[in-house]
Protein backbone atom coordinates (compact mmCIF):
# COMPACT_ATOMS: atom_id res chain seq x y z
CA UNK A 1 0.00 0.00 0.00
CA UNK A 2 1.50 3.44 -0.87
CA UNK A 3 2.48 5.89 1.99
CA UNK A 4 0.46 8.37 3.51
CA UNK A 5 1.17 11.77 1.52
CA UNK A 6 1.05 15.26 3.54
CA UNK A 7 -2.35 16.13 2.18
CA UNK A 8 -3.81 12.98 4.21
CA UNK A 9 -2.11 14.27 7.06
CA UNK A 10 -4.74 17.32 7.07
CA UNK A 11 -7.25 17.32 9.90
CA UNK A 12 -9.71 20.44 10.18
CA UNK A 13 -10.32 21.17 14.51
CA UNK A 14 -13.42 23.53 14.39
CA UNK A 15 -13.45 25.14 18.13
CA UNK A 16 -10.54 27.37 20.07
CA UNK A 17 -10.90 26.85 23.28
CA UNK A 18 -8.42 24.36 25.29
CA UNK A 19 -9.16 20.90 24.30
CA UNK A 20 -9.29 22.01 20.63
CA UNK A 21 -5.80 24.37 20.93
CA UNK A 22 -4.43 21.34 22.70
CA UNK A 23 -5.83 18.52 19.94
CA UNK A 24 -4.09 20.85 17.50
CA UNK A 25 -0.75 20.82 19.24
CA UNK A 26 -0.79 16.78 19.97
CA UNK A 27 -1.82 16.42 16.28
CA UNK A 28 1.30 18.48 15.17
CA UNK A 29 3.75 16.58 17.68
CA UNK A 30 2.68 13.17 16.05
CA UNK A 31 3.44 14.43 12.42
CA UNK A 32 -0.55 15.78 11.41
CA UNK A 33 -0.85 18.67 9.31
CA UNK A 34 -4.19 20.62 12.03
CA UNK A 35 -5.86 23.59 11.14
CA UNK A 36 -7.79 25.34 13.75
CA UNK A 37 -11.07 27.22 12.86
CA UNK A 38 -11.23 29.28 15.68
CA UNK A 39 -13.02 33.16 15.36
CA UNK A 40 -10.73 35.99 17.60
CA UNK A 41 -11.96 35.84 21.25
CA UNK A 42 -11.68 39.61 22.83
CA UNK A 43 -12.31 40.59 26.19
CA UNK A 44 -11.53 39.77 29.20
CA UNK A 45 -11.26 35.89 28.95
CA UNK A 46 -13.10 32.66 30.98
CA UNK A 47 -12.43 33.93 34.48
CA UNK A 48 -13.14 30.44 35.49
CA UNK A 49 -10.31 28.08 36.96
CA UNK A 50 -9.29 24.30 35.61
CA UNK A 51 -7.42 21.62 37.82
CA UNK A 52 -4.87 19.93 35.59
CA UNK A 53 -4.17 16.45 36.48
CA UNK A 54 -0.81 14.99 36.43
CA UNK A 55 -0.91 13.48 32.75
CA UNK A 56 -2.03 16.59 31.78
CA UNK A 57 0.14 18.38 33.12
CA UNK A 58 3.42 16.04 31.95
CA UNK A 59 1.83 16.84 28.10
CA UNK A 60 1.90 20.61 28.28
CA UNK A 61 4.88 20.14 29.60
CA UNK A 62 6.14 17.96 26.66
CA UNK A 63 4.37 20.07 23.98
CA UNK A 64 5.87 23.13 25.06
CA UNK A 65 2.99 24.46 27.15
CA UNK A 66 3.58 24.19 30.60
CA UNK A 67 6.46 26.85 30.67
CA UNK A 68 4.53 29.38 29.91
CA UNK A 69 1.60 28.92 32.46
CA UNK A 70 3.56 27.71 35.30
CA UNK A 71 4.11 30.56 37.54
CA UNK A 72 0.07 31.25 36.96
CA UNK A 73 -0.61 27.68 38.37
CA UNK A 74 -1.29 26.52 42.32
CA UNK A 75 -0.04 22.80 43.22
CA UNK A 76 -2.36 20.58 44.89
CA UNK A 77 -0.65 18.16 47.22
CA UNK A 78 -4.13 17.83 49.42
CA UNK A 79 -7.58 16.49 48.53
CA UNK A 80 -9.95 16.81 50.88
CA UNK A 81 -13.22 15.72 51.46
CA UNK A 82 -16.04 16.65 53.94
CA UNK A 83 -19.39 15.50 54.77
CA UNK A 84 -21.62 18.30 54.88
CA UNK A 85 -24.87 16.89 53.69
CA UNK A 86 -26.40 16.66 57.13
CA UNK A 87 -27.53 13.54 57.35
CA UNK A 88 -28.19 10.85 59.89
CA UNK A 89 -25.31 8.87 57.95
CA UNK A 90 -22.29 10.90 57.95
CA UNK A 91 -18.79 10.12 55.98
CA UNK A 92 -15.59 10.20 57.83
CA UNK A 93 -13.30 13.46 56.88
CA UNK A 94 -10.83 12.08 53.85
CA UNK A 95 -7.53 13.77 53.74
CA UNK A 96 -5.74 12.60 50.67
CA UNK A 97 -1.86 13.61 50.49
CA UNK A 98 -0.09 13.59 46.91
CA UNK A 99 3.21 12.44 48.54
CA UNK A 100 1.14 9.17 49.31
CA UNK A 101 1.11 8.22 45.74
CA UNK A 102 4.81 9.43 44.85
CA UNK A 103 4.13 12.43 43.84
CA UNK A 104 4.74 16.29 44.45
CA UNK A 105 1.42 17.55 43.48
CA UNK A 106 -2.20 15.67 41.90
CA UNK A 107 -2.24 18.77 39.60
CA UNK A 108 -2.33 22.26 39.10
CA UNK A 109 -5.19 25.06 39.48
CA UNK A 110 -4.94 27.95 37.18
CA UNK A 111 -7.37 30.17 35.00
CA UNK A 112 -8.73 29.42 32.30
CA UNK A 113 -7.64 32.24 30.15
CA UNK A 114 -4.21 32.23 31.35
CA UNK A 115 -4.10 28.45 30.13
CA UNK A 116 -5.89 29.14 26.91
CA UNK A 117 -3.46 32.17 26.39
CA UNK A 118 -0.33 29.39 27.11
CA UNK A 119 -1.55 27.16 24.74
CA UNK A 120 -2.63 30.29 21.38
CA UNK A 121 1.23 31.21 22.11
CA UNK A 122 2.05 27.73 22.16
CA UNK A 123 0.15 26.83 18.81
CA UNK A 124 1.53 29.93 16.84
CA UNK A 125 4.88 29.23 18.29
CA UNK A 126 4.60 25.19 15.90
CA UNK A 127 3.24 27.30 12.95
CA UNK A 128 -0.07 26.00 13.50
CA UNK A 129 -2.59 27.80 11.27
CA UNK A 130 -5.24 29.26 12.39
CA UNK A 131 -8.44 30.27 10.67
CA UNK A 132 -10.54 33.60 12.48
CA UNK A 133 -13.50 32.73 11.27
CA UNK A 134 -16.80 31.04 12.45
CA UNK A 135 -17.72 27.69 10.99
CA UNK A 136 -21.31 27.77 9.44
CA UNK A 137 -21.95 24.60 7.82
CA UNK A 138 -20.18 21.06 7.90
CA UNK A 139 -20.58 18.51 5.42
CA UNK A 140 -19.39 15.34 5.27
CA UNK A 141 -19.44 12.96 2.31
CA UNK A 142 -17.42 9.36 1.37
CA UNK A 143 -13.96 11.44 0.54
CA UNK A 144 -13.98 14.59 2.44
CA UNK A 145 -14.81 17.26 5.07
CA UNK A 146 -15.86 20.84 3.90
CA UNK A 147 -16.09 23.69 6.66
CA UNK A 148 -17.78 26.65 5.40
CA UNK A 149 -17.09 30.06 6.65
CA UNK A 150 -19.04 32.51 7.63
CA UNK A 151 -17.00 35.08 5.16
CA UNK A 152 -18.15 32.01 2.18
CA UNK A 153 -14.92 30.23 1.97
CA UNK A 154 -14.44 26.71 2.74
CA UNK A 155 -12.09 24.24 3.70
CA UNK A 156 -11.81 20.33 3.11
CA UNK A 157 -9.34 17.72 4.53
CA UNK A 158 -9.86 13.95 4.85
CA UNK A 159 -11.14 14.51 8.43
CA UNK A 160 -12.72 17.28 10.87
CA UNK A 161 -12.59 17.23 14.75
CA UNK A 162 -15.18 18.74 16.35
CA UNK A 163 -14.15 20.93 19.31
CA UNK A 164 -16.98 22.90 19.17
CA UNK A 165 -18.81 22.68 22.53
CA UNK A 166 -22.10 20.86 23.84
CA UNK A 167 -24.19 22.50 20.84
CA UNK A 168 -21.72 20.67 18.58
CA UNK A 169 -22.15 21.41 14.57
CA UNK A 170 -19.97 18.83 13.64
CA UNK A 171 -21.70 16.57 15.66
CA UNK A 172 -25.02 17.50 14.32
CA UNK A 173 -23.13 17.33 10.58
CA UNK A 174 -21.95 13.42 11.56
CA UNK A 175 -25.77 12.58 13.17
CA UNK A 176 -24.54 11.63 15.81
CA UNK A 177 -27.21 11.19 18.79
CA UNK A 178 -26.75 12.41 22.69
CA UNK A 179 -27.96 11.44 25.83
CA UNK A 180 -28.60 13.68 28.00
CA UNK A 181 -29.01 14.41 31.79
CA UNK A 182 -30.80 17.20 33.30
CA UNK A 183 -30.10 18.04 36.99
CA UNK A 184 -31.88 20.33 39.55
CA UNK A 185 -28.34 22.16 40.34
CA UNK A 186 -26.72 25.09 39.38
CA UNK A 187 -22.91 25.77 39.68
CA UNK A 188 -22.19 29.19 40.96
CA UNK A 189 -18.34 30.27 39.91
CA UNK A 190 -16.03 32.90 41.26
CA UNK A 191 -12.62 33.63 42.45
CA UNK A 192 -11.66 35.07 45.85
CA UNK A 193 -8.65 36.45 48.17
CA UNK A 194 -9.03 34.71 51.72
CA UNK A 195 -6.96 35.29 54.60
CA UNK A 196 -5.55 32.17 55.46
CA UNK A 197 -3.12 30.14 53.37
CA UNK A 198 -4.56 27.27 51.57
CA UNK A 199 -1.51 25.35 51.91
CA UNK A 200 -1.98 23.98 48.49
CA UNK A 201 -5.32 21.95 49.80
CA UNK A 202 -8.32 21.90 47.65
CA UNK A 203 -11.62 21.11 49.32
CA UNK A 204 -14.91 19.40 48.44
CA UNK A 205 -17.84 20.15 50.68
CA UNK A 206 -20.64 17.59 49.98
CA UNK A 207 -23.45 19.45 50.97
CA UNK A 208 -28.12 18.22 49.99
CA UNK A 209 -27.39 20.12 46.73
CA UNK A 210 -24.22 19.12 45.31
CA UNK A 211 -20.49 20.11 46.01
CA UNK A 212 -19.24 23.23 47.12
CA UNK A 213 -15.44 23.41 46.17
CA UNK A 214 -12.83 25.33 47.14
CA UNK A 215 -9.43 24.89 45.04
CA UNK A 216 -6.45 26.93 45.47
CA UNK A 217 -4.92 29.33 43.13
CA UNK A 218 -1.72 31.07 43.22
CA UNK A 219 -1.15 33.47 46.58
CA UNK A 220 -3.61 33.69 49.23
CA UNK A 221 -6.67 33.31 46.43
CA UNK A 222 -8.91 30.68 45.51
CA UNK A 223 -11.16 29.55 42.93
CA UNK A 224 -15.21 28.55 44.16
CA UNK A 225 -17.37 25.75 42.25
CA UNK A 226 -20.99 26.52 44.42
CA UNK A 227 -23.42 23.66 43.31
CA UNK A 228 -26.91 24.71 44.27
CA UNK A 229 -30.61 24.90 43.25
CA UNK A 230 -31.04 27.02 40.73
CA UNK A 231 -33.36 29.38 42.91
CA UNK A 232 -30.58 29.32 45.29
CA UNK A 233 -27.95 30.58 42.46
CA UNK A 234 -29.95 33.41 41.77
CA UNK A 235 -29.93 34.43 45.58
CA UNK A 236 -26.33 33.79 45.87
CA UNK A 237 -26.25 35.91 41.91
CA UNK A 238 -28.17 38.93 43.69
CA UNK A 239 -25.59 39.04 46.74
CA UNK A 240 -23.37 42.41 46.72
CA UNK A 241 -20.17 41.41 47.25
CA UNK A 242 -19.64 42.06 51.39
CA UNK A 243 -22.67 39.52 51.39
CA UNK A 244 -21.54 37.03 48.82
CA UNK A 245 -18.12 36.85 50.65
CA UNK A 246 -19.60 36.21 54.19
CA UNK A 247 -22.07 33.15 52.84
CA UNK A 248 -18.26 31.99 51.06
CA UNK A 249 -17.05 32.06 54.49
CA UNK A 250 -20.07 30.60 56.04
CA UNK A 251 -20.54 27.73 53.68
CA UNK A 252 -16.50 26.99 54.08
CA UNK A 253 -16.77 26.94 57.69
CA UNK A 254 -13.71 29.47 57.79
CA UNK A 255 -11.16 27.24 56.94
CA UNK A 256 -9.35 29.91 55.10
CA UNK A 257 -10.88 33.03 57.19
CA UNK A 258 -12.05 36.01 55.63
CA UNK A 259 -13.25 36.23 52.21
CA UNK A 260 -13.07 38.83 49.40
CA UNK A 261 -14.61 38.22 46.06
CA UNK A 262 -13.67 39.09 43.16
CA UNK A 263 -15.63 40.67 40.38
CA UNK A 264 -16.85 38.11 37.53
CA UNK A 265 -19.18 35.70 38.84
CA UNK A 266 -20.69 32.88 36.71
CA UNK A 267 -23.72 30.75 36.58
CA UNK A 268 -24.25 27.18 34.93
CA UNK A 269 -26.83 25.34 34.83
CA UNK A 270 -25.63 21.39 35.42
CA UNK A 271 -26.34 18.70 32.87
CA UNK A 272 -24.55 15.46 31.75
CA UNK A 273 -23.71 14.36 27.90
CA UNK A 274 -22.52 11.26 26.16
CA UNK A 275 -22.81 10.60 22.58
CA UNK A 276 -24.08 7.89 21.05
CA UNK A 277 -20.23 7.55 19.18
CA UNK A 278 -17.50 9.51 19.33
CA UNK A 279 -16.52 9.35 15.67
CA UNK A 280 -18.92 9.49 12.26
CA UNK A 281 -18.44 9.74 8.34
CA UNK A 282 -14.97 11.87 8.29
CA UNK A 283 -15.59 13.08 12.07
CA UNK A 284 -14.28 13.20 15.46
CA UNK A 285 -15.66 14.80 18.62
CA UNK A 286 -13.19 16.12 21.22
CA UNK A 287 -14.03 17.80 24.51
CA UNK A 288 -17.37 19.26 25.38
CA UNK A 289 -18.52 18.16 21.83
CA UNK A 290 -17.99 14.39 23.34
CA UNK A 291 -18.93 14.72 27.13
CA UNK A 292 -20.32 16.60 29.33
CA UNK A 293 -19.88 16.32 33.03
CA UNK A 294 -20.90 18.30 36.21
CA UNK A 295 -17.84 19.98 37.51
CA UNK A 296 -17.14 17.26 40.48
CA UNK A 297 -13.73 15.73 40.86
CA UNK A 298 -11.96 17.96 38.03
CA UNK A 299 -12.68 15.33 35.27
CA UNK A 300 -14.01 17.39 32.46
CA UNK A 301 -11.06 19.46 31.19
CA UNK A 302 -8.59 16.61 31.62
CA UNK A 303 -10.94 14.21 29.81
CA UNK A 304 -11.06 16.49 27.07
CA UNK A 305 -7.02 17.07 26.62
CA UNK A 306 -7.00 13.07 26.14
CA UNK A 307 -9.26 13.31 23.62
CA UNK A 308 -6.56 15.16 21.72
CA UNK A 309 -3.91 13.04 22.69
CA UNK A 310 -6.03 9.67 22.16
CA UNK A 311 -6.65 11.16 18.77
CA UNK A 312 -3.00 11.63 17.89
CA UNK A 313 -2.55 8.19 18.57
CA UNK A 314 -5.42 6.75 16.18
CA UNK A 315 -4.42 9.02 13.37
CA UNK A 316 -0.61 8.06 13.97
CA UNK A 317 -1.36 4.84 13.73
CA UNK A 318 -3.88 5.14 10.69
CA UNK A 319 -0.74 6.58 9.12
CA UNK A 320 1.60 4.12 9.85
CA UNK A 321 -0.57 1.57 8.21
CA UNK A 322 -0.77 4.13 5.26
CA UNK A 323 -4.16 3.97 5.52
CA UNK A 324 -6.88 7.21 5.16
CA UNK A 325 -7.03 8.83 8.65
CA UNK A 326 -10.83 9.49 7.91
CA UNK A 327 -11.46 5.79 6.99
CA UNK A 328 -14.27 3.65 9.05
CA UNK A 329 -11.13 1.83 10.97
CA UNK A 330 -9.34 4.92 12.17
CA UNK A 331 -12.65 6.33 13.51
CA UNK A 332 -13.48 3.32 14.60
CA UNK A 333 -10.17 2.59 16.37
CA UNK A 334 -10.77 6.72 18.31
CA UNK A 335 -14.43 5.52 18.98
CA UNK A 336 -12.84 2.19 21.11
CA UNK A 337 -9.75 4.51 22.76
CA UNK A 338 -11.94 7.27 24.31
CA UNK A 339 -15.32 5.12 25.28
CA UNK A 340 -14.40 2.94 28.45
CA UNK A 341 -12.64 6.75 29.74
CA UNK A 342 -15.27 8.47 29.46
CA UNK A 343 -18.17 6.51 29.83
CA UNK A 344 -17.32 5.01 33.20
CA UNK A 345 -16.00 8.79 34.55
CA UNK A 346 -19.20 10.42 33.21
CA UNK A 347 -21.38 7.01 35.47
CA UNK A 348 -19.09 7.62 38.59
CA UNK A 349 -19.57 11.58 38.70
CA UNK A 350 -23.13 10.90 38.00
CA UNK A 351 -23.57 7.97 40.65
CA UNK A 352 -21.61 10.33 43.26
CA UNK A 353 -23.82 13.17 42.25
CA UNK A 354 -27.61 11.67 43.00
CA UNK A 355 -25.66 10.01 46.15
CA UNK A 356 -25.80 13.61 47.60
CA UNK A 357 -29.20 14.85 46.06
CA UNK A 358 -30.88 11.22 47.66
CA UNK A 359 -32.79 11.55 50.57
CA UNK A 360 -32.70 7.96 51.11
CA UNK A 361 -30.42 6.63 54.45
CA UNK A 362 -29.32 3.30 52.24
CA UNK A 363 -27.79 5.63 49.61
CA UNK A 364 -26.03 7.89 51.92
CA UNK A 365 -24.87 4.54 53.96
CA UNK A 366 -23.18 3.43 50.71
CA UNK A 367 -21.88 7.02 50.34
CA UNK A 368 -20.30 7.02 53.64
CA UNK A 369 -19.36 3.34 53.45
CA UNK A 370 -16.82 4.32 50.56
CA UNK A 371 -15.74 7.00 51.82
CA UNK A 372 -14.32 5.30 54.88
CA UNK A 373 -12.95 2.58 53.22
CA UNK A 374 -11.05 5.52 50.73
CA UNK A 375 -9.87 6.68 54.33
CA UNK A 376 -9.00 3.48 56.32
CA UNK A 377 -7.74 0.89 53.81
CA UNK A 378 -4.35 2.12 52.45
CA UNK A 379 -4.70 0.39 49.19
CA UNK A 380 -8.70 1.33 48.36
CA UNK A 381 -6.55 4.93 49.20
CA UNK A 382 -3.91 4.97 46.96
CA UNK A 383 -5.98 3.45 44.29
CA UNK A 384 -8.84 6.08 44.43
CA UNK A 385 -6.18 8.56 44.32
CA UNK A 386 -4.18 7.40 41.48
CA UNK A 387 -7.88 6.49 39.51
CA UNK A 388 -8.77 10.08 40.14
CA UNK A 389 -5.92 10.80 37.90
CA UNK A 390 -5.66 9.68 34.98
CA UNK A 391 -7.25 5.92 33.37
CA UNK A 392 -5.80 2.52 34.62
CA UNK A 393 -5.78 1.40 30.65
CA UNK A 394 -5.66 2.87 27.68
CA UNK A 395 -4.01 6.18 28.76
CA UNK A 396 -2.63 7.73 26.02
CA UNK A 397 0.84 7.61 24.10
CA UNK A 398 1.48 11.38 24.74
CA UNK A 399 0.70 10.97 28.81
CA UNK A 400 2.07 7.53 28.59
CA UNK A 401 5.52 8.85 27.41
CA UNK A 402 5.57 12.15 29.28
CA UNK A 403 5.66 10.05 32.82
CA UNK A 404 8.34 7.81 31.33
CA UNK A 405 10.14 11.28 30.74
CA UNK A 406 9.59 12.66 33.88
CA UNK A 407 10.12 9.00 35.74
Amino acid sequence: MASATQADRRVIIVGGGPAGLFAALALKHAGLSPTLVAPRMDGPGDPRSSALLGGSVRALERLGVWARVAEKAAPLRLMRLVDDTGGLVRAPLFEGRSEEIGLDAFGYNLLNRDLNEGLRDAVAAAAIPVVEDKAVDVALDADAATVTLASARSISAPLVAGADGRASLVRAAAGIDVVTTRYPQTAVTANFHHSRPHDDASTEFHTPTGPFTLVPLPGDRSSLVCVVTPAEADRLLAMDDTAFSREIERRSQAILGKVSVEPGRGRFDLSAMTPRSFAGRRAVLIGEAAHVVPPIGAQGLNLGLRDGAALADCLSDAISAGADIGSPDALAAYDRARRADIVSRTFAIDALNRSLLSPFMPVQALRGAGLWLMDRVGPVRRAFMREGLAPAMAEPRLMREAAADAA
